[in-house]
């Protein structure tokens, strides 16, 4: 979300970089996902009916207004538990890393101790 490829707005691309806490919702398209709590989430949130996708449409012109004026707290900033570890890193780059982290894992986890315990 934060390589420069993206197509991620700037007030998305500031939220994801904070340390804001996540929630799960349906307030703005009816199906369950998690975000980064913002005013429209914490408004919204209760009593939110599951009426995807009727309330993705009902809610689809306010969320691009707000996008389009840069409010975060109008749309929809979806985001796992761990999204301030989010670098702004070039995608190439981001898969280099990410590649390379697998190969560490499996070598590690194939390594003489995890033999030694039976693995």
């Amino acid at each position: 979300m934060l390589a420069p490829e993206s197509g991620t707005t700037p007030a998305y691309r500031e939220a994801i970089a904070e340390q804001g806490e996540t929630g799960l919702t349906r307030a703005f398209t009816g199906r369950t996902a998690r975000g980064i709590v913002n005013r429209f989430q914490r408004e919204h949130t209760e009593g939110a009916p599951l009426g995807y996708p009727d309330v993705h449409h009902v809610t689809a012109p306010l969320r691009a207004a707000a996008r389009e004026r840069g409010d975060a707290d109008g749309f929809h900033l979806w985001a796992g538990q761990a999204h301030a570890l989010a670098e702004p890193l070039p995608a190439a780059e981001l898969v280099r890393r990410l590649a390379a982290d697998a190969r560490a894992a499996l070598l590690a986890a194939s390594g003489p101790s995890s033999r030694a315990a039976g693995g």
